[in-house]
């Protein structure tokens, strides 16, 4: 009886066993990461899932999309299609050329911008850009003057979204106009990789290119992307805000980094397409909130160079998510190497999207 009851207790224990480890969830998928170099910077990609492809295949899907955009919009290359575009003369009656998917997908989105923001976003400001002294190179950036009256009258001859227009598969200019999209091509390529991904049943990521982050699903576990909205400051990365990320994208805009020192004074990267000239306000950065990344990557350049005050307006009549920060100190143009305090204010949208959790070193309105 005593064998019986020992081996009788050992099935029990064995099947309690059994039990627990049926009944215990299972080891939530690993997080797979993908990281590489792109558009002069980097790109950095999440995901997970039950049967997600390896990470070579996805590092191969990831790079065959970026090296398609690069191809077709790349500055930094002259022999991209919009380099050769560029490069192209036009005469008053115009020049056309075919162009790769790309090119065409992003002249008709910054196209659109120009019009819905009377002339603020513009897309042909490039030559004006490497006046002020914003240029490719890696070289430290020296003092400059600004360019005077008669070189901005003959950039005037240069630029314009008026000259430029998508024509079927082509893309067309009326004047020499050189044309670049770098306020929307990284967005565009983080939206190309989420639908890629959701094609081979990766519905859980979080894609990051140059800055500019979009979200989908959750993490392992089941617990939300949670992304860094960077403060505005010149010599240290410090988040300004951890706000969860699903289904949405996000993208930040300032003059807080890439600035110049012209005629004694700081002057920021986004030019007033009216003047050619770098806008003058305090509003240090801006970042919107949009369910696609081309779209939030645009909207915060856009944003930016109507200030604070046209900006917000723009931004709440039109229901877009979007986060100002003004400097709360006095400084110039976004400068806040003082005390490091901010104004945020944020558009109803954004409220909604993400409710307001004030923190250290901010004032709310």
């Amino acid at each position: 009886m005593p064998a019986r009851r020992t081996i009788a207790a050992a099935a029990l224990a064995a099947a309690a066993v059994f039990l627990f480890l049926w009944l215990r969830p299972a080891a939530p998928p690993p997080l797979l990461r993908l990281t590489g170099p792109t558009m002069g910077s980097t790109y950095t990609i999440s995901y997970h899932g039950a049967g997600a492809p390896a990470a070579a295949q996805m590092q191969g899907e990831v790079q065959a999309i970026l090296g398609e955009v690069d191809a077709a919009v790349s500055t930094w290359r002259s022999d991209s299609a919009l380099a050769r575009f560029n490069a192209a003369s036009a005469d008053p009656a115009g020049m056309c050329m075919d162009m790769p998917r790309a090119a065409l997908d992003l002249a008709q989105h910054a196209l659109l911008l120009w019009h819905e923001s009377g002339g603020a976003f513009d897309a042909t400001l490039l030559p004006a850009l490497q006046a002020w002294g914003f240029t490719h190179s890696n070289a430290p950036a020296l003092p400059s003057p600004a360019p005077d009256a008669a070189q901005l009258a003959s950039l005037r001859q240069r630029t314009g979204m008026a000259h430029l227009r998508v024509q079927g598969q082509q893309l067309c200019k009326s004047a020499p106009i050189h044309v670049e999209f770098n306020a929307i091509a990284a967005g565009y390529a983080i939206d190309r990789i989420a639908a890629r991904f959701a094609q081979l049943g990766v519905m859980n990521h979080l894609i990051e290119v140059t800055g500019e982050i979009r979200g989908s699903g959750t993490r392992p576990g089941g617990a939300p992307w949670r992304v860094g909205i960077e403060a505005p400051l010149d010599g240290a990365r410090q988040a300004q805000r951890i706000v969860p990320l699903s289904g949405m994208a996000l993208s930040t805009s300032g003059s807080y980094r890439n600035w110049r020192e012209v005629d004694g004074q700081r002057r920021g990267h986004i030019l007033d397409a009216r003047t050619l000239t770098p806008v003058q306000h305090r509003l240090a950065s801006v970042t919107v909130a949009a369910p696609l990344a081309m779209h939030a990557d645009g909207l915060s350049t856009l944003l930016m160079a109507l200030g604070e005050e046209k900006g917000y307006t723009y931004a709440a009549e039109r229901g877009i998510a979007a986060l100002f920060v003004i400097p709360a100190a006095k400084g110039d143009n976004g400068d806040n190497s003082g005390d490091g305090a901010f104004t945020i204010r944020a558009t109803p949208a954004f409220e909604k999207t993400f409710p307001p959790q004030p923190q250290k070193g901010e004032t709310t309105p």
